[in-house]
């Protein structure tokens, strides 16, 4: 079952250019430069997709006890996450309800109380107001809560919505992923480093970036475990020369298959990424080699394994969430993504580590052997879409052709250019084209 994408008032009205270059986008092809360069459509993506879609903003392990918190800000919009003294992870405006500054500045961070640099206006974790010096008579404190937003915690995972009605079949979402998830107690398990890379390129480069493995080449560490023939949908289209790596797939899937299904893990693949609004893929996949883990030959990076299967050869368990979060977890390890629009040519991408709680660096892990891999990949990644970026702001530049095995950046894109019409009511100029379900 799919949720029904639903219309909303739009926060700002788009230039008529806007709208036609919204209900013109072709199927299969990349955006119009405008998408990724205007500062127009950076304002629409702020508006209409961050801050009314479902977004990932962090994982439970960063906010273990009570007064634990992280700050999200993108755009001029700022999110305080925080654990309540109950337990409950809430979220809040990061602004004072005196006279609107902030109330957190650092990224992270424990407190026993929100209190207001500026007035001293002090809030509880549940964002009721405690203290509002020389008040008038009559003041009542209970009318100042903190505004707060809507939170979600599935299987470790934390996503908040910024709308009023958020979408409301991330209920749905939680039901199919949760079971996928929920052996890798990641909500039990600890970070073991985070790191931000700041991308010089659109958003959307990022997520395209992320969606494909066509150019994967530029990744040779990653390719020792991960298989390039991702993407493809149909086996009769992979070329020739993936041939060798496709016959190890097929082995290496069918003796971790025995093993998925040995232990009960569920690893159908569920693809509902354009369908619905907040989008998603979940599938449990082989890795190459030792098929353990991230590391250069596969072999577990951390001896104290997440789950308590006694087989640390589980391949990774993948999801991606429309708009902006993907992950890998392994036997040994999750690692996480999160980006986040800064500007119209600048994304953050954060990347978190988990290992579990009980285990000890220089001990179980060695820190450099278990992010390694993907520190490499992210750099290179965050070169390529710099190229990307770059590239795409030459006025030579004319959208382009999908390949084959970039199907998931076609059902991105064709999600994204689909919320956009919803939300600002604008019917595309061809009516077979937008995303099912719609």
């Amino acid at each position: 079952m799919t949720a029904p994408f639903v219309a909303h008032a739009a926060t700002r009205a788009p230039e008529t250019g806007t709208r036609a270059l919204i209900a013109d986008r072709r199927a299969g092809e990349s955006l119009p430069a405008e998408f990724y360069v205007s500062q127009e459509f950076f304002d629409l993506d702020v508006d209409e997709i961050f801050s009314q879609s479902w977004i990932f903003v962090a994982t439970e392990a960063e906010i273990t006890d009570p007064g634990d918190y992280v700050t999200i800000t993108f755009s001029t919009r700022s999110v305080i996450v925080v654990r309540d003294d109950d337990g409950r992870v809430r979220a809040h405006h990061n602004v004072c309800r005196h006279r609107g500054a902030r109330l957190l500045t650092e990224p992270s961070g424990s407190t026993g109380t929100l209190v207001c640099t500026y007035h001293s206006w002090t809030y509880g974790m549940d964002g009721r107001l405690e203290f509002a010096d020389d008040q008038a008579p009559g003041f009542d404190k209970s009318c100042y809560s903190l505004r707060s937003v809507h939170v979600r915690t599935i299987g470790g995972l934390v996503f908040i919505c910024l709308a009023d009605d958020p979408p409301a079949d991330i209920d749905e979402v939680a039901a199919v992923v949760e079971p996928y998830l929920t052996p890798h107690r990641l909500a039990e398990a600890k970070v073991a480093k985070q790191v931000d890379i700041v991308e010089d390129g659109n958003w959307k480069l990022t997520m395209e970036n992320n969606r494909e493995c066509y150019h994967c080449g530029g990744h040779p560490e990653l390719l020792n475990v991960f298989f390039p023939t991702w993407g493809y949908s149909d086996t009769d289209a992979i070329p020739s020369r993936l041939a060798p790596a496709f016959d190890r797939f097929h082995r290496a899937t069918a003796e971790q298959t025995e093993i998925w299904d040995r232990h009960g893990l569920p690893h159908t693949r569920v693809v509902q990424l354009d369908t619905r609004a907040t989008g998603f893929h979940i599938e449990r996949d082989a890795l190459d080699l030792a098929g353990e883990s991230f590391t250069l030959d596969g072999s577990a990076a951390c001896g104290r394994l997440l789950t308590d299967i006694p087989d640390a050869r589980l391949g990774r368990l993948s999801m991606h969430l429309q708009p902006n979060m993907w992950l890998h977890v392994t036997s040994d390890h999750a690692v996480l993504f999160a980006v986040i629009p800064v500007s119209a040519d600048q994304t953050l991408v954060r990347t978190t580590w988990l290992v579990h709680r009980d285990a000890v660096e220089g001990v179980d892990y060695d820190l450099d052997q278990l992010t390694g891999v993907w520190e490499t990949t992210n750099q290179q990644d965050a070169d390529l879409v710099a190229l990307a970026h770059s590239g795409i702001s030459d006025p030579a530049y004319v959208p382009g052709p999908y390949s084959t095995s970039e199907i998931q950046v076609e059902a991105f894109v064709n999600w994204y250019v689909t919320m956009l019409r919803h939300r600002l009511d604008i019917p595309a100029a061809d009516s077979s084209s937008g995303a099912a379900g719609a």
